[in-house]
């Protein structure tokens, strides 16, 4: 039996060759692309005349744009008590003026919500998925694994040391990714929103969980193929699967017997939880002014139903036993 030292010096090795990996198959510098790109773009952003008027703090905060106010007629918006703000925001490096119905502020919050909530924690999360992929199959397969195989090592801690060095990595893209877009637009709009860095943990934690799942698909089939979409697909079920208990929890359907409601509690519980990782960053970033792309999660937290502490755990339990089953298999294979 290994000691335990020897685990943590063969977990850390493989951590050290999962970079290394990354760099030899130019992953790395792909991933690192689409960070600068995303950067350059928010260095391009700029918000200008976005002042609105004194209010009472008992004022409904009615907010409509500039082209709304003339399309209505202004002694409407007068008596109506609409408050108008008339700011503008360009994108491209002035290339592209879009009117604003929000401050600066709530602007730039805006844009931070869909780079992380929407593109990085959904796009981000699946296309990591997609991209990493190959990292397990190819390490297990004979001609790679046969070597570290050789050495007085355990099975589980070259899987776990695999498993955890593409985490890392994906972390170190996330901070990079995050960072990268918090600085550029903190430095072309004067905003500085540090709970943006929420998204870190956030998009680290739902990737980590599915690519369990995927470490389980290559043991089981040693195939990258197979771990890459047969995870996607998982991904897409468990988005369903999370959508589908929220709409029924907040809507059920009349004639639903207790059973089915059982089925569905007992699947959204045991399943990882795509949708409420999304939500959760929302509910971080303090968005409740702002629409939820899925309004099934945002009337499901509005009721008082979500529980972010359980719904991360679950999911992160699932994680656990996934890995649990893949090395076991890694233990029980012949080469």
């Amino acid at each position: 039996m290994t000691s335990m030292p020897s685990a943590i010096r063969t977990v850390r090795w493989m951590v050290r060759d999962t970079f290394r990996q990354s760099l030899s198959t130019k992953l790395f510098w792909v991933m690192l692309g689409i960070t600068v790109v995303a950067t350059i773009f928010c260095l391009g952003v700029r918000v200008e005349n976005d002042t609105p008027r004194p209010t009472h703090p008992d004022e409904l905060k009615l907010v409509i744009t500039k082209a709304e106010a003339e399309r209505v007629g202004w002694d409407k918006v007068k008596a109506e008590g609409l408050r108008v703000v008339s700011g503008e925001m360009t994108l491209g490096f002035g290339l592209f003026t879009v009117e604003i119905g929000r401050n600066r502020f709530d602007s730039v919050r805006y844009l931070q919500l869909w780079f992380a909530g929407v593109l990085a924690d959904n796009i981000g999360v699946l296309l990591a998925l997609l991209w990493t992929a190959g990292f397990l199959p190819t390490f297990l397969e004979p001609q790679s694994v046969t070597v570290l195989l050789a050495k007085p090592v355990s099975r589980w801690a070259l899987l776990l040391g695999k498993y955890l060095g593409v985490v890392l990595f994906v972390a170190l893209q996330a901070t990079l990714f995050v960072g990268g877009t918090w600085f550029a637009l903190g430095i072309s709009t004067g905003v500085w929103h540090a709970a943006y860095w929420a998204a870190v943990p956030i998009l680290v934690v739902h990737f980590a969980v599915f690519y369990a799942f995927s470490a389980f698909l290559a043991v089981g089939t040693r195939s990258t193929v197979v771990a890459a979409f047969g995870t996607v697909l998982f991904w897409f079920l468990c988005w369903l699967m999370n959508t589908m208990h929220h709409q029924l929890a907040t809507q059920p359907l009349p004639n639903m017997s207790a059973a089915a409601g059982f089925l569905l509690d007992a699947g959204y519980w045991m399943l990882p939880k795509p949708l409420d990782f999304n939500g959760l960053f929302f509910a971080v970033m303090g968005a409740e002014n702002f629409a939820m792309p899925v309004p099934e999660f945002q009337a499901f937290q509005v009721q008082g139903h979500f529980q972010a502490e359980l719904s991360v755990l679950s999911s992160l339990a699932f994680a656990g036993v996934m890995l649990a089953i893949a090395a076991n298999e890694f233990r029980k294979l012949d080469y």
